[in-house]
């Protein structure tokens, strides 16, 4: 049996929509997540429900962690028997270890893969493996394809508006005095990865309307100044918000195709419950 070309390989932080799910070349190593001692792999034994009761109902906030490098030299062993190359594409290396673990596992196996750092989670990585795919499709070789997602990396975007205060503080990265004001002055912080793939504060805005409009604000601009075909809405758990967001997205831009999909656990974990991001790239 002939080989196939390219295989493409990511975490579970990355939206998956059924179409990459169910693709027979796009492979998925599960982030762990850890809650009291208990350890899920996620999407295979831990659903997004199940997450979240953990989220409201354990006092520890759960943790994260990377896939094993056994894990990912596995899954390269598998992959050598029926494809030439891969190509990975991962969550930020400044946010987890996955990147280390992967080129770890990938040099275990003796496989040829191009990993890739999205500088980014969730949908900036969903665009990136659609794209990979369309230039897999169009013959490019594994080294032009990796090449022209790197320069892509560069051009996407992100804003996360958190859901609520009380993640952050159960989690120690809020004090007490900090929460209840926050609390207090209904006070909505907007975070964002930056350019090198580093997760930082954007914004504080007072009132969870004024935090959005912000958004679609930031969104618009970005579109009059370089274009925006598309743009993705990642929820925890609150799609009737989401749905409300691209209303008014698309009454700001009109033609914007808008995507709706679930924020990853590794995103829901640090965010919490109430979480709205949205991911785009520019033209």
């Amino acid at each position: 049996m002939e080989k196939k070309k390219i295989a493409f390989v990511t975490d579970s932080t990355a939206y998956l929509t059924e179409e990459l799910l169910n693709h027979p070349d796009v492979y998925v190593a599960p982030i762990v997540v850890i809650s009291e001692g208990h350890e899920y792999e996620d999407g295979v034994n831990l659903s997004s429900e199940e997450l979240y009761n953990i989220i409201r109902n354990n006092k520890e906030v759960p943790k994260t962690s990377q896939p094993s490098i056994g894990k990912f030299a596995d899954l390269y062993e598998n992959l050598k028997k029926d494809y030439d190359h891969a190509i990975a594409i991962h969550v930020s290396n400044k946010l987890s270890g996955t990147i280390s673990s992967s080129t770890a596992g990938k040099d275990q196996a003796g496989f040829d893969v191009e990993v890739v750092d999205s500088l980014s989670l969730s949908y900036g990585i969903t665009e990136l493996i659609n794209k990979g795919l369309q230039l897999a499709e169009e013959n490019k070789d594994v080294k032009e394809i990796a090449a022209e997602l790197r320069n892509h990396v560069t051009k996407g975007k992100n804003l996360i508006l958190l859901g609520k205060l009380e993640q952050l503080y159960k989690g120690g990265r809020m004090s007490g005095a900090q929460f209840l004001l926050g609390n207090l002055l209904q006070i909505k912080p907007i975070l964002s990865i930056n350019n090198v793939g580093e997760l930082g504060l954007f914004d504080r805005v007072r009132s969870e309307k004024k935090a959005t409009n912000k958004l679609i604000e930031l969104l618009k601009q970005s579109n009059e100044e370089h274009t925006v075909k598309q743009v993705g809405i990642m929820h925890g758990n609150v799609l009737e918000k989401a749905i409300d967001l691209k209303k008014s997205i698309e009454e700001a831009i009109p033609g914007i195709d808008v995507v709706i999909g679930e924020i990853s656990s590794s995103l829901a974990v640090h965010a919490g419950e109430g979480t709205v991001a949205m991911f785009w790239f520019e033209e």
